[in-house]
């Protein structure tokens, strides 16, 4: 291993452990993992039997699909936003970036670690919302075939690869979130005012969504293609949403992450 690649392997396990060790992000990591025990128990109280809640009380397995299709409108896209609106800006804000920066970390280097740990922090995310949804579904749900909306079933081994197929897309879509947020941070020294402009981006982005009079902009919006994982529950898989969301969101990442680069690279830093 070259001394580079090692001081890289050295500077992204400690901003794993930088990540993973906050408060803020335990914390919102737990109510992510609470969203789908709450929803299979809710499902199992309440007995539904409509469309695809239907096939949720008739099948644990569902209940992590369910639980992400719900949380990446907007919880998942709120805990991208406070670990990419830390990134640059956090490292500002308490005045330890010029630091990093003399120890030898380049500016290239610095933000790919920083990538690196949002995207990590992506998967841990959204796997947590799996493995929990999943656990949790079996056991007060039970296993066995699942029944895809196509009217089909699959058995458990099966379905356990259609979960690691959304796992896979939801992650990617999360850490394109989080280019985008890595870019805000490198426009201020302030962590919270980072995250709130992710998020405001998020939201305005869902309001696009629901005019009609701006659908041309849709296909472009980072929102639009976030459910497209939905086409695991379909037999045979709609990959054509997803290739299509895969294509956006491997461009948004690379787009904002230079633009970040671009600013970061020729940017004063005074803290």
């Amino acid at each position: 291993m070259s001394r580079s690649e090692a001081t890289f392997g050295r500077f992204f396990a400690s901003e794993v452990r930088l990540m993973l060790g906050r408060r803020r992000n335990q914390v919102g990591l737990g109510i992510l993992v609470a969203v789908p025990v709450i929803m299979a128990i809710a499902i199992q109280a309440s007995g539904s039997t409509a469309s695809l809640l239907g096939l949720l009380s008739a099948n644990g397995i569902l209940v992590p699909l369910g639980a992400l299709t719900v949380e990446i409108a907007f919880f998942l896209p709120l805990a991208i936003a406070l670990v990419a609106g830390d990134a640059v800006a956090g490292e500002a804000n308490v005045g330890t970036l010029r630091y990093l920066l003399t120890v030898p970390v380049t500016r290239t280097r610095l933000l790919a670690v920083k990538f690196a740990g949002i995207a990590l922090g992506a998967l841990v995310a959204v796997a947590l919302i799996a493995v929990v949804g999943l656990i949790a579904g079996v056991a007060i749900l039970g296993a066995g075939p699942m029944t895809t909306l196509s009217g089909s079933e699959l058995s458990f081994v099966e379905s356990l690869g259609r979960l690691a197929i959304a796992l896979g897309y939801a992650s990617l879509a999360m850490a394109a979130i989080g280019a985008i947020g890595l870019l805000i941070s490198t426009l201020t020294e302030s962590p919270v005012v980072a995250t709130i402009s992710l998020m405001a981006l998020v939201i305005i982005s869902w309001i696009l969504e629901a005019l009609e009079q701006v659908s041309f902009l849709h296909p472009y919006l980072p929102t639009h293609h976030l459910s497209a994982f939905t086409g695991v529950l379909f037999d045979p898989v709609q990959w054509g949403d997803m290739a299509t969301g895969a294509a956006y969101y491997g461009a948004v990442i690379v787009i904002f992450w230079l633009a970040a680069w671009a600013h970061f690279s020729s940017k004063d830093i005074t803290s």
